[in-house]
């Protein structure tokens, strides 16, 4: 069985691969994204390591001027996918969108070194990867956290990766939808609607293009001009993870001034993330930065937290919140507490699982010898994939598959999990 499931995850890889980069499913999304091409990697290491090398550098040739790494990268037209470049108009040589996405590629990059059997290689691509990677958490630090706070905002709901989380919907109200351009949504022509984000959503996902747009995408001023600035404790986990990452792998390859800056990122990011936990909630809550007050959401964001080194006693609250989450939902882990009344085991980010966010939250948990939680999360993981094949998500409540199939990350995941599970 184990073989079986490993061989028909490697064929999705192969069949979503264009050469350079991977397509997170043929039709629904049919470009380069930023996460899914670091976390796809790692799934791909396993029987080719160049090519997961490459996953990475294809998306950092796209890399901005000011250091941003965009979230989409369109390689080339298709018109199967609205907003696409025309609506950006980022004025690239090759078109990518004008924001970002969680910033997985350092632990993405430090985890296929360590594994690395041709050291050489690995050292090489390595070594040349870096400082593109701290130019990146530089540019996060000098234009989503002006003031010096340690924490980054995210200034659109898809730079989280949680496009229509519980988390961002008081905030989003603000989001106005006047002189919002006509348009025409490709994602419900490839998904069940009642799985996706709604319609009012869209509109004010593309208001704020639009206002980019009017910027000229210059990132030294959108922070301040968006309506919608949220502090995300999983979106920073992330950033902190991979800038601590980082830092060691700088240090054995001797680029010691990224290992300093980017352990001191990591140190005063980690101290800044106590003034989002809530011991009420078991978990980090966002913070919405324009009104300065916590967001009273139980999401997933709060609970991705774990994959960060924070503090144990931090890891050890986690693991029991989910433990409760354990006994209300089949499939851990929902992307939104069940007894929430906003919660939706079908709608993308308000309820379904996610593997991803599962293989990263057991990940953090096993590093903090929480180890039993986090098995449950892999056996629940590897059982979604029995019951329902390799989708986008799925119903905590019956598993359920929603959103795209054939998906390239959760097939990664599920090499991950098979092969070397969440790792100390």
């Amino acid at each position: 069985m184990t073989q079986a499931l490993l061989d028909h995850a490697a064929e999705i890889l192969r069949e979503n691969d264009l050469g350079a980069y991977t397509v997170p499913t043929h039709g629904l999304y049919p470009f380069q994204w930023n996460w899914d091409s670091c976390l796809t990697a790692l799934g791909q290491a396993h029987f080719d390591e160049s090519r997961a090398w490459t996953e990475i550098e294809t998306l950092f040739a796209h890399q901005w001027d000011d250091g941003m790494v965009p979230h989409i990268v369109f390689h080339k037209q298709d018109d199967g996918y609205f907003p696409g470049p025309d609506v950006w108009a980022t004025g690239r040589a090759v078109p990518t969108s004008g924001i970002t996405q969680p910033a997985v590629a350092g632990f993405a990059v430090a985890r296929l070194y360590a594994r690395a059997k041709d050291k050489n290689m690995a050292r090489a691509r390595a070594s040349a990867l870096l400082p593109k990677i701290a130019k990146w958490h530089d540019w996060f630090f000098r234009c989503r956290d002006p003031h010096g706070s340690g924490l980054v905002a995210i200034i659109h709901p898809w730079e989280s990766g949680r496009d229509n989380s519980v988390d961002w919907d008081a905030a989003f109200e603000r989001v106005p939808t006047e002189g919002v351009m006509p348009f025409t949504r490709r994602d419900t022509q490839h998904a069940n609607p009642a799985h996706r984000p709604t319609q009012a959503q869209y509109e004010r996902y593309i208001y704020l293009v639009q206002l980019f747009r009017g910027l000229g995408w210059d990132n030294e001023r959108l922070h301040d001009a968006s309506p919608f600035q949220v502090v995300d404790p999983g979106f920073n986990a992330i950033l902190l993870r991979a800038c601590s990452d980082i830092a060691s792998l700088a240090t054995e390859l001797g680029q010691t001034e990224i290992a300093t800056r980017s352990q001191a990122q990591a140190n005063k990011g980690l101290g800044a993330m106590e003034s989002l936990w809530s011991a009420p909630h078991g978990q980090y809550l966002c913070l919405d930065r324009q009104l300065g007050r916590l967001v009273q959401s139980p999401s997933i964001g709060g609970l991705l937290a774990a994959f960060a080194p924070i503090p144990a006693e931090r890891c050890r609250v986690i693991a029991a919140t989910l433990a409760g989450l354990g006994d209300k939902v089949r499939y851990l882990v929902p992307s939104h507490d069940p007894d929430a009344a906003e919660f939706d085991a079908l709608r993308y980010w308000r309820g379904p699982v996610w593997l991803i966010v599962n293989y990263m939250i057991a990940d953090g948990l096993t590093r903090a010898g929480e180890t039993a939680v986090a098995s449950r999360i892999v056996a629940d993981s590897l059982g979604l994939i029995l019951r329902s094949g390799f989708a986008e998500y799925y119903s905590p409540v019956d598993g359920t598959a929603c959103g795209g199939g054939r998906f390239t990350w959760t097939a990664a995941m599920v090499i991950e999990f098979l092969t070397n599970g969440p790792q100390t």
